[in-house]
């Protein structure tokens, strides 16, 4: 799993879209999916995104496993991976759920660059969360003393 996501991470960091190599290694990462941690599935759906690269099939396997799996997700692996979904147009209801229910539990933990992308990622499949929204603009309220683009 860390070499598959370290081989598109590679590529997307650097821009180049590979098509062959990407279906690949979604085909591949689907069957060893049992052995990614939450930084490896956010990583390489992230890797995928940011090329613009879409993979169905990868994206709902990676939905199951990830709903599953949510109590490993740290914040920054949470936002990686809504934006990912978000940037390919890929629409999870059951995940999104899932998450909005992390994010609600442990707001305090997410920092103010990662609640925009979460609310941003959600506003873009069109998932709608008065709850969270207004959770996420409560948050970003009393962090705006200290709001930075750069804040962690």
């Amino acid at each position: 799993s860390q070499s598959i996501s370290n081989t598109v991470w590679a590529y997307a960091t650097v821009g180049h879209s590979s098509p062959r190599l990407f279906d690949t290694l979604s085909y591949t990462a689907i069957k060893k999916l049992d052995t990614f941690n939450s930084q490896t599935i956010a990583n390489t759906l992230w890797s995928y995104a940011k090329v613009g690269h879409s993979s169905p099939d990868l994206f709902d396997a990676v939905s199951q496993m990830t709903v599953e799996k949510l109590t490993t997700f740290n914040s920054q692996s949470i936002a990686n991976t809504v934006w990912a979904y978000a940037k390919v147009e890929h629409s999870s209801p059951k995940l999104f759920d899932a998450i909005s229910h992390k994010v609600l539990e442990e707001l305090k933990s997410f920092s103010t660059g990662n609640l925009s992308i979460i609310k941003w990622s959600y506003e873009a499949v069109g998932y709608s969360s008065s709850e969270l929204f207004d959770a996420l603009s409560d948050r970003l309220v009393e962090k705006l003393e200290t709001f930075s683009i750069l804040d962690n």
